[in-house]
C-alpha cells in the first residue's frame, strides 16, 4: 500500500472513530442506546449527506473500495462484538423463573418465526433478493428477521438504566440469550443456502450437518476441553498474557470454521462462550480490556461502516420498510403479549415485556450485514433490516426510561417476595 493509500485509509478512520464516539455520546445524553449515533455516524459520512460533497466522496470512496484494511476492520470489529456477547452469555442464563422463560422463548420468539416461514413464501419479491439470493435463503432472513432479540443492546439500555440486577433484566435476557443461539443457527442454514439456486442435496447437508456440529459441539464438549486448557500448567500463554490467550482462542475457532466452511460470526459468538464457561472470573480481567478497546475503537467503526453502507438515497424502499417494520413489530409484540400470559404476567407486565423483546439492536444489524454480505438480501432490504434494528431499539430504551421516570414497576411484585423491579432512586428535581 502506497503512503497516499494508507495516509487516506487512517483519515477516514479518523473521521469514523471520532465521528462515532460524538455522536454516540450525545445519544446516550438524549437516553438513547449509542450504537444508534454509531450507525449515524455513517450515513453523515456516507452519499446521504457528506459524502454528496467531492472532497469527502472521493476520501471515503477511495478507501471503501480501493483498501481491503477498513475491510478487515469491519470484519474485526464484528467478531470482536460477537466474541463479547458469548462471553456476557455465561452470565446470563438462570436456573430462577424457568417457566417464564420457557413460555416467553417458545412463544414469544417461536411464533414470530414459524409465522415468518409459513407467510415467507408468499412475501418474497426479486426486490428483497440478492445476487446470491434464492427462495430458501430469503424466508430464512425473514423469519429470523422477525423474532431476533439483541442481547448486547438490551444489556447495555439495562446498563444505562441501572436495572441489570432485576427479575425483569433477568427475564428479558435469559429469553433472548436462548433465541440467539437457535436463530444464529438459521442463519448460518440461510448462508449455506446462499448462492445456491439448484440446490445440491448432498453439499447442503454435508455443511448443514458440519454447522450444527459446530453450534453442537461449541455449546457442550468444546467449552469442557478448553476449560481444562485454561488451567492447565503448561498453558503458559494463558498464565503471563491472558488477553493474548483469549484473542488466541477466538482466531483458533475462527480458523476452524473457516477451514470447515462454517460462518466466522457464530464462530467468534462460540470462542467467547467457551472462554468464560461459567468461570469469568479467570478472565475477567482480560475480557474486559478486549472489551474496552472494542468498544472504544472497533465496534464502533463496525457500526459507522454499517451505517456508510445504507444508501437513504437510491436503496430505500419506503413502502418496503414500513409494511417490515410496522408488520413484523406488531407480530413480535403481540406474540410476546400472548407468551406473557401464558407465563401469568398481566398488564403493563405485557407492555414492557414486548416492548424490551422486540428491540433487534446489534444482532438485527449482524443479520443484516452477513446477509447483505452473503449476497441473500438486496441493499434496499439491508437497509429496511437495519433501520428496523435501530427503530425498534431506540424504542425499547426510550420506553423504559419512561416506565421508570414514572415510578410504575417493570414487573408486578412477586407474592412471596419483595420486587426488585421498580424505578432506582434518582435525584430530586430540586436537588
Amino acid at each position: 500500500m502506497s503512503n497516499s493509500s494508507l495516509t487516506s485509509v487512517l483519515f477516514v478512520l479518523l473521521l469514523l472513530v471520532g465521528l462515532a464516539q460524538l455522536l454516540g455520546a450525545l445519544f446516550v445524553k438524549l437516553r438513547q442506546p449509542k450504537v444508534i449515533g454509531e450507525i449515524l455516524a455513517g450515513v453523515v459520512l456516507g452519499p446521504a449527506l457528506l459524502g454528496r460533497l467531492p472532497f469527502f466522496a472521493g476520501v471515503v470512496g477511495s478507501a471503501m473500495h480501493k483498501s481491503d484494511v477498513l475491510d478487515f476492520i469491519y470484519w474485526l470489529g464484528l467478531l470482536l462484538l460477537m466474541f463479547l456477547s458469548g462471553a456476557e452469555t455465561q452470565q446470563l442464563f438462570t436456573r430462577e423463573e424457568r417457566r417464564e422463560v420457557g413460555w416467553l422463548t417458545i412463544v414469544g420468539t417461536g411464533l414470530p418465526f414459524v409465522i415468518g416461514l409459513v407467510f415467507g413464501p408468499a412475501l418474497i419479491r426479486p426486490s428483497l433478493e440478492g445476487p446470491n439470493g434464492n427462495k430458501v435463503s430469503l424466508i430464512i432472513i425473514l423469519a429470523v428477521g422477525v423474532a431476533v432479540t439483541s442481547v448486547p443492546v438490551v444489556s447495555k439500555i439495562f446498563s444505562d438504566l441501572r436495572i441489570l440486577h432485576t427479575r425483569f433484566a433477568r427475564l428479558v435476557l435469559g429469553v433472548a440469550v436462548l433465541e440467539d443461539i437457535v436463530l444464529w443457527l438459521a442463519l448460518a442454514i440461510a448462508t449455506a443456502a446462499a448462492g445456491k439456486q439448484a440446490l445440491d442435496p448432498k453439499r447442503m447437508f454435508t455443511h448443514l450437518a458440519l454447522t450444527v456440529a459446530f453450534f453442537g459441539l461449541g455449546l457442550t464438549v468444546v467449552p469442557r476441553i478448553v476449560k481444562r486448557i485454561n488451567k492447565a500448567e503448561f498453558n503458559i500463554l494463558a498464565k503471563s498474557s491472558p488477553i493474548g490467550y483469549a484473542v488466541a482462542v477466538l482466531l483458533a475457532y475462527c480458523a476452524l470454521a473457516g477451514a470447515l466452511g462454517v460462518s466466522l460470526v457464530f464462530a467468534a459468538f462460540l470462542a467467547g462462550f467457551a472462554v468464560v464457561h461459567k468461570k469469568r472470573r479467570l478472565f475477567a480481567e482480560a475480557l474486559d480490556s478486549i472489551g474496552k478497546v472494542s468498544f472504544a475503537v472497533f465496534v464502533p467503526v463496525y457500526f459507522a461502516i454499517v451505517g456508510l453502507k445504507l444508501d437513504l438515497i437510491r436503496g430505500v424502499s419506503w413502502g418496503m420498510m414500513a409494511v417490515f417494520i410496522l408488520g413484523t413489530c406488531a407480530i413480535k409484540i403481540l406474540s410476546v403479549s400472548l407468551a406473557g400470559r401464558f407465563a401469568g404476567f398481566r398488564g403493563l407486565d405485557l407492555i414492557n415485556l414486548a416492548i424490551t423483546t422486540n428491540a433487534r439492536g446489534g444482532p438485527g444489524i449482524v443479520l443484516a450485514s452477513v446477509a447483505f454480505d452473503a449476497g441473500i438480501i438486496s441493499s434496499q432490504f439491508y437497509t429496511t433490516l437495519v433501520v428496523a434494528a435501530v427503530l425498534t431499539s431506540q424504542i425499547a430504551g426510550a420506553w423504559l426510561d419512561y416506565v421508570l421516570r414514572k415510578g410504575w414497576p417493570l414487573l408486578s411484585p412477586v407474592k412471596s417476595a419483595p420486587s426488585l423491579d421498580t424505578a432506582p432512586e434518582r435525584p430530586s428535581a430540586t436537588a
